[in-house]
């Protein structure tokens, strides 16, 4: 960190005060934010810092952070900014800094961690307001950081504001914040001076003794542009001819600041114009730095000098011992540099990167070997940084080394041809990662033992073969990724524990993609062991969210919900740190809960883990909490909203190193089927290429038991067609594969649709048999409520037929017939269900009620509703209380009334208790 980013300015010697500007900047007291916006060269910078000492002020913290284009990397950016809250509000931002060291760093993550400590600091501890003042912001304008700064002005506490001094406007929701009286604008035309101003900065300040015709033509002519006053100021002085001069001073802001920096530079001594020239390379100016790249020894008294004489410098401490030019004038002089001594550029940019690594500022040197065309040296200082870049997880800084060095430089790096590769795969580039990795083998092997980050040379060969299988298992290849992942275990040394981890879960990832999931269970745990010996928490809490779905395939949910809810614990106890391994924990509990016929509990965990999915950083498995909170609002009734939660999870998915043994499309298909879609089903089964002649696979495996659920369906719809022809032959090739990979999860699933398909083809005893088998099969019964309930009706049929009839069962100890009798209790009536119809509409003479294959039963959102419409709650708050919106609302009630033939909220209760379902 440069602490003089951190430094007030100090106030400009003879600076004109501006109250009507300062009773603007007060007013952001009482906003989020303060725009100060203006071109260059519109004093932004002076006002703030005149602002900011204010001496009558003492009801405000201030924060500054002086920005520049080395701050654009978004790591960078709020690692500055957490530091500068930190001389205004010590000790703020610790957890933010804590998950900045993440990669990649989950951005909204840091600065959820940011907001709630600056709220808690603002109630408990700080009772003045605190103001963070980020100036020359347009350095670093980025969508990246841009998003970032949106989400952190949203979420601000009261007390805390922030001003953004900017020569373009940000990419910032202000027309948003402008409606809402959220935003205080300080703009060029309020910069502008006035004529009295004018008149003051002039005559009293610059001390020319202008007439007032003079005055209003200087004034007329800038339009009240300061930097151009200041630089017509320093024209004028000593000349003889000021009338003269006032009169031909024309043009437009370009022109104008051409015009009167010429005129400054070519009234500057020589020693003073090469100086200003040659240290025009550096954004930050210090004595001993500026003597390294002029090769002179006057460097602080020539900076103490030109402060004197208010030649463009800024003082970035209070000491006089940092400073930087004003950045209008910084680029007029590079402009100059460029056109008078091009040759000389490289020369002092390589001086400068030089001194910098001489004094530990390895970032500042990269920048100016870069800067210097001296790549061989760059890519040098790379390597010397990789080490403390891994350790500190700042992956960003690499990257962006890498990218602006070329490609010959980094081939010839082993180190950074590796990380290259894995910064291409990492974007989904994955057509040139190969090549990068065989760069990296012909380098190391060139490479000598005294090499830079010997270390990481030494572990290189691992490493290598961890990206390969990485890359393997991103293209699907899952021999190659076995392969990779054996050979890193092999190279890896003993304690090189994060790469022994690493290859390890590819080993799991690999045999669960080819469905062996007791292989993939034992691989799976060690490597999860190996990232908790390496302290990598995240990685080890995130890895246990697939440990459990292998635990779901093998058919033990009740494993996989032991293992979630103790990695939860871990989660919550790390903090701010943990909140997206927690997220992810959530959105696998609340799927096992659901699993288990616990909606509530399912409901519970959605909404623990909403805000980060909502708010968080992309992730490989941000589409599974869609997915999830589909599947429960469809068993809510709600079908509508299930399906607008899988068209979002679609749209998240993106491919990656995990197999996609469960894909969006089919599961969207699954819910077409269940609402009588069948031209949906059928669109998709046509688009997927399943069909039941297709070879038994794991990775096919929910693809095939999908087209079994459509073929079935359609056979009910007609009875007379062989939609469901081919459909046991699948489904015994299905079978064998699960049973002989001990899936056993798969193995109820297959049954239970063996039972369906015999009863849709009218094998009855057949039906009951298979039935029988999937019920009582799993280890866990009681934790499998949902794979039955899906199947609606037909299966509620089924299980009742099991429980009247448990003469099939008996090889079963009874079993079967238990498990069905709690799955109607939980999913169904026992008996047949009253009709939910008015006596108007049974037929003449009828003494009873409508058999249960004419009944709509309420679906369990809307018995939801109804017990929420018996009670005092107004509709709004009824919505409000289920978390939906109030016409999701009307909806249901219109259901409701419509199924209990009732057309009021009282009836609709009273009709309930009668029917006994409240």
């Amino acid at each position: 960190m440069i602490a003089t980013k951190l430094y007030v300015p100090a106030p400009r010697r003879g600076f004109v005060p501006r109250p009507r500007l300062r009773e603007k900047l007060r007013l952001g007291a009482e906003s989020g934010l303060t725009l100060v916006s203006a071109p260059a060269g519109f004093g932004k910078t002076a006002l703030l810092a005149d602002w900011v000492s204010d001496s009558a002020a003492q009801d405000r913290r201030v924060a500054w952070l002086s920005l520049d284009p080395a701050d654009s990397e978004p790591v960078t950016f709020w690692s500055y900014v957490v530091a500068a809250l930190r001389t205004a509000v010590p000790g703020v931002g610790a957890g933010a800094l804590e998950l900045l060291g993440s990669a990649p760093p989950a951005h909204e993550l840091v600065l959820t961690a940011l907001v709630n400590d600056l709220a808690a600091v603002s109630e408990d501890a700080v009772p003045q307001d605190v103001w963070l003042v980020l100036d020359d912001y347009h350095t670093v304008d980025s969508q990246a950081i841009g998003a970032g700064m949106a989400y952190f002005l949203e979420h601000l506490p009261p007390q805390v504001h922030v001003v953004v001094s900017t020569r373009s406007d940000p990419d910032l929701p202000l027309s948003r914040w402008r409606v809402r009286g959220e935003l205080v604008e300080i703009r060029a035309a309020d910069l502008r001076f006035t004529p009295d101003e004018t008149a003051a900065y002039l005559n009293d300040v610059a001390g020319l003794d202008l007439a007032a015709e003079q005055v209003a033509t200087l004034d007329q002519r800038t339009e009240g542009w300061v930097a151009a006053l200041q630089l017509a100021a320093l024209s004028l002085e000593g000349r003889g001819d000021t009338a003269g001069f006032i009169e031909r001073f024309a043009g437009n802001d370009r022109y104008i600041v051409d015009y009167l920096v010429e005129e400054v530079l070519e009234h500057q001594p020589d020693a003073v114009r090469s100086f200003l020239l040659h240290t025009a390379v550096l954004d930050r100016l210090t004595g001993p730095l500026c003597d390294a790249v002029t090769g002179r020894n006057d460097g602080s008294t020539m900076l103490l000098t030109l402060e004197h004489a208010n030649l463009f410098v800024v003082p970035l401490d209070n000491q006089r011992e940092w400073y930087r030019y004003h950045h209008l004038f910084a680029d007029v002089l590079r402009g100059r540099l460029l056109g008078e001594e091009p040759g000389r550029i490289p020369l002092l940019h390589q001086r400068a990167s030089r001194w910098y690594e001489s004094h530990g500022h390895v970032e500042d040197a990269v920048r100016h070997a870069l800067g210097g065309r001296d790549f061989d040296r760059a890519a040098h200082l790379a390597e010397l940084a990789v080490p403390v870049l891994r350790r500190n997880r700042q992956d960003a800084v690499l990257f962006g080394w890498l990218k602006a060095l070329p490609d010959a430089a980094i081939r010839r790096s082993p180190l950074l041809s590796v990380f290259y590769g894995g910064m291409l795969m990492a974007a989904g580039d994955l057509a040139g990662v190969e090549q990068r990795f065989d760069d990296a083998e012909r380098a190391a092997a060139s490479a000598g033992p005294e090499g830079p980050a010997v270390e990481e040379l030494r572990m290189l060969p691992a490493t290598i073969a961890m990206y390969r299988a990485s890359l393997a298992q991103a293209m699907g290849d899952v021999a190659g990724t076995s392969a990779h992942a054996r050979r890193a275990l092999e190279l890896a040394a003993p304690d090189h524990h994060f790469a022994r981890g690493a290859a390890g879960a590819f080993l799991g990832l690999a045999a669960w993609a080819e469905g062996d999931v007791t292989e993939a269970l034992q691989t799976f745990t060690e490597a999860v062991a190996s990232l908790h010996a390496a302290g990598n928490l995240l990685d080890e809490l995130s890895s246990t969210v697939i440990l459990a779905d292998m635990w779901l395939a093998a058919g033990r949910p009740g494993e996989a919900r032991r293992i979630s809810e103790r990695a939860l614990q871990q989660a919550d106890a790390g903090g701010a740190s943990m909140l997206r391994a927690s997220a992810e924990l959530h959105v696998a509990l609340s799927e096992i809960c659901r699993q288990g016929g616990d909606l509530g509990g399912a409901r519970n965990h959605l909404e623990a883990a909403a805000e980060f999915v909502h708010k968080g950083p992309m992730t490989e498995s941000r589409y599974r909490w869609f997915v999830a909170s589909a599947l429960v609002a469809e068993d809510e009734g709600d079908p509508d909203t299930a399906v607008n939660f899988l068209d979002q999870a679609e749209q998240l998915f993106r491919p990656g190193f995990f197999p996609e043994v469960r894909p969006v499309p089919a599961i969207k298909a699954r819910a077409w089927v269940r609402r009588g879609n069948l031209s949906g089903g059928a669109g998709w089964a046509h688009a997927a290429g399943a069909s039941v002649s297709d070879e038994a696979s794991y990775m096919q495996e929910y693809n095939h038991l999908t087209l079994v659920r459509l073929l079935i369906a359609q056979q009910r719809a007609r009875p007379d067609g062989d939609a469901a022809h081919g459909v046991m032959g699948l489904l015994d090739r299905l079978l064998a594969s699960a049973t002989a990979s001990g899936r056993e999860g798969s193995v109820a699933e297959i049954r239970m649709l063996q039972a369906l398909a015999y009863e849709a083809l009218g094998r009855h005893r057949q039906a009951h048999v298979e039935l029988c088998a999937a019920l009582a099969g799993p280890p866990e019964p009681e934790e499998h409520v949902r794979l039955f309930l899906d199947e609606g009706q037909p299966m509620i049929e089924l299980l009742r037929a099991v429980t009247r009839d448990p003469a099939h069962d008996a090889t079963h100890d009874g079993g079967a017939a238990a498990h069905a009798q709690r799955l109607l209790t939980l999913g169904a009536p026992p008996h047949p269900a009253p009709a939910l119809t008015t006596p108007a509409h049974r037929a003449p003479g009828h003494q009873g009620e409508h058999p249960a294959s004419d009944v709509d039963p309420l679906s369990e959102r809307e018995l939801q509703v109804l017990r929420l419409l018996d009670g005092e709650l107004s509709g709004p708050e009824i919505a409000r209380a289920l978390f939906i919106s109030h016409n999701t609302l009307r909806t249901h009630t219109k259901h409701i009334f419509t199924k209990l033939g009732v057309s009021s909220r009282r009836a609709a209760v009273s009709r309930a208790r009668d029917r006994g379902l409240l």
